[in-house]
């Protein structure tokens, strides 16, 4: 069984994709780090944001280890700076 979910991505994210969302098919239980993970390992170069990155689901924060679920929206934030 799969889920079925939405990422919104922000900064170096949106960077790495050249989109502002994504949809992914994840195996059931997975959680908010394993879509980080798993966007990190279509993207290498996203890794240094591995441990830096905050996690929204349906416009909550979240932790990491927070189950999802199908129909979600997952929200990847990573540090910005800007001036």
């Amino acid at each position: 069984m799969s889920i079925s979910i939405t990422v919104k991505l922000f900064a170096a994210y949106q960077d790495a994709y050249g989109q502002p969302e994504v949809r992914l098919e994840l195996p059931a239980g997975a959680t908010a780090a394993e879509v980080r993970d798993r966007l990190i390992a279509e993207h290498p170069e996203l890794a240094q944001w591995r441990d830096l990155t905050r996690f929204g689901v349906n416009l909550q924060f979240v932790e990491p280890d927070t189950p999802l679920q199908s129909g979600d929206e997952v929200v990847l934030i990573p540090p910005v700076s800007g001036g």
